[in-house]
């Protein structure tokens, strides 16, 4: 089975999000063994920022990271865990509220694909991306 990055790679949605997981130097942590839940923004997601943010962020790695870490939770995480309770703490330290009743939103941003099982954890893709706070 594929771990978190490999399955982001093949999945062929994720490039934006896989450079800046580069840039931010969380690459060897999302290949580890975890577990982790990622909550995967996809490359529409990225480009829906307003302009110039993805080039500050690739700037600033210390940011960069605190917003990527933000996307990430410790343990693997289903949807149906997930949903029994209303918020979870990220890696970053701030809360990610869940949404217990459908559509299935985490922090206001649907999540178009759920439960994206991989060796080292569980992806959940999602249509925007999330910041903290």
């Amino acid at each position: 089975m594929a771990n978190i990055i490999e399955t982001a790679k093949g999945a062929g949605l994720f490039s934006t999000l896989l450079t800046a997981v580069e840039v931010a130097g969380l690459t060897a942590a999302l290949e580890s063994p975890g577990p982790f839940t990622v909550f995967a923004p996809v490359d529409d997601a990225f480009a829906a920022l307003p302009p110039g943010t993805v080039q500050t962020l690739v700037d600033n790695p210390p940011q960069l990271a605190r917003i990527l870490k933000f996307h990430v939770l410790s343990g693997a995480f289903r949807r149906s865990e997930l949903v029994d309770q209303p918020s979870w703490e990220s890696l970053e330290g701030a809360p990610i509220p869940i949404r217990c009743a459908e559509p299935f939103e985490v922090k206001n941003t649907s999540v178009l694909s759920a439960d994206i099982v991989c060796d080292n954890g569980i992806v959940h893709v999602i249509n925007r991306v999330m910041l903290p706070g």
